[in-house]
């Protein structure tokens, strides 16, 4: 249990610096409109004059390091105070962790050196880090100190995302990218393996299923192998479809022993499933495709469906449950979750089938991501910032 020592304190600190979910879950739902609305504004109009690196770098790192990120540190920073019983980070130290992630997204827009903007992304990414780890150590929950150099291997490959814009790296920035793709597929099929069966269980009243060694490491491995070998195009090109391949059929015999066939009733775990299906679904197709231009359309199959729908799912339920709502009695989010996974069919699927509409189909992807991203804004952002109504601290 978490004890609070003094309720008075708690309640001097404003809700919204309570509790990590509170400041990165608003800003990053904001940041995912602003974010594509930007990018679609540049794929049509070109490079901005005032936009300090290549325009096609800014959209994927901001959508990584940026909205993604966002995501991953309100979850993790809420998600140690269960796992440990110590309080979570809140007040100064949240805002100092929102500022060090809000502060690199204005700097691209300045005339400032980029080892500037790349610090600061570094200094947000320590200071996490030391955040979920000395609660984890202190609590000696072992299991999920995996975190910890998860996150540490991601600001390794932010700092060499930096080093392509200035032409010093070994490699190319789409090696970069696609090891950040691996590095979130692997840490939402670790979160995904942990959360969603048991949410699907506890929901529909049945026993969940045994976890299969064999098969978690059939589901996981290839996806860590892919990381390394996104820096090694050759490599890559040799051995990188049996990765998906195996990892691919892993993970649909994963999900498939989740049930999610039984979810339908319930948007709130439909969804979940629903963007979890899109990693086997993505790493299947990509494992047999041999063209390039459909390789690469085929991520968005999983950066909008996957990351986009389990995050858009995760937030709402979060949400609901850490300030003191019920988690199924909140505003319908239907919508919301099929025009997720409509933007990812359009962006990942329509492109490669008439490429020669591209820029209608971009446009098309964008509106339902904002749509979506939107309505959780709009229903849910003001419970970000308000006291939980039970009474409780967070």
């Amino acid at each position: 249990m978490i004890t609070i020592t003094d309720k008075q304190q708690e309640e001097r600190i404003t809700p919204i610096w309570r509790l990590g979910f509170r400041p990165f879950f608003l800003l990053g739902s904001v940041y995912a409109i602003v974010a594509i609305v930007g990018w679609v504004w540049m794929f049509q109009t070109g490079q901005p004059e005032a936009l300090q690196v290549p325009a096609l770098w800014w959209h994927v790192h901001e959508m990584v390091f940026g909205f993604a990120m966002a995501i991953m540190a309100g979850f993790l920073l809420t998600a140690v105070q269960n796992w440990t019983g110590i309080q979570g980070t809140k007040g100064p130290c949240l805002m100092l962790l929102s500022l060090l992630w809000l502060v690199p997204r204005g700097l691209f827009w300045a005339p400032v050196p980029l080892w500037i903007t790349a610090t600061v992304e570094a200094l947000f990414l320590l200071l996490l880090a030391y955040e979920v780890g000395r609660r984890v150590v202190k609590a000696k929950g072992w299991r999920n100190l995996f975190f910890v150099p998860l996150i540490v291997l991601a600001l390794v490959a932010n700092f060499a995302s930096y080093a392509t814009v200035k032409g010093v790296a070994p490699f190319a920035p789409s090696s970069v990218w696609q090891a950040m793709l691996w590095w979130f597929t692997l840490l939402l099929s670790v979160m995904g393996g942990r959360v969603i069966p048991f949410f699907t269980a506890r929901r529909f009243e049945f026993t969940q299923s045994a976890r299969l060694v064999w098969l978690e490491w059939c589901a996981n491995g290839p996806l860590i192998a892919l990381f390394v070998l996104s820096f090694f195009p050759l490599t890559m090109a040799q051995f990188g479809a049996p990765l998906m391949g195996v990892a691919g059929a892993a993970q649909s015999i994963r999900l498939y022993r989740w049930r999610p066939w039984r979810t339908f009733s319930e948007p709130l775990v439909w969804s979940l499933h629903a963007g979890y299906a899109c990693i086997p679904l993505s790493l299947l197709l990509r494992a047999v495709m041999d063209n390039p231009f459909a390789t690469h359309t085929l991520l968005h199959l999983f950066a909008i469906g996957a990351l986009g729908g389990v995050i858009l799912a995760m937030i709402a339920r979060v949400t609901m449950g850490h300030t003191g709502r019920s988690i199924y009695q909140g505003p319908n989010m239907r919508w919301a979750f099929s025009a997720l996974l409509c933007a990812a069919l359009v962006r990942a699927v329509l492109v490669v089938i008439w490429p020669q509409q591209m820029i209608g189909w971009v446009n098309l992807s964008a509106g339902l991501w904002v749509f979506a991203f939107g309505l959780y804004v709009v229903k849910f952002v003001p419970m970000l910032l308000k006291p939980r109504v039970d009474g409780h601290p967070g």
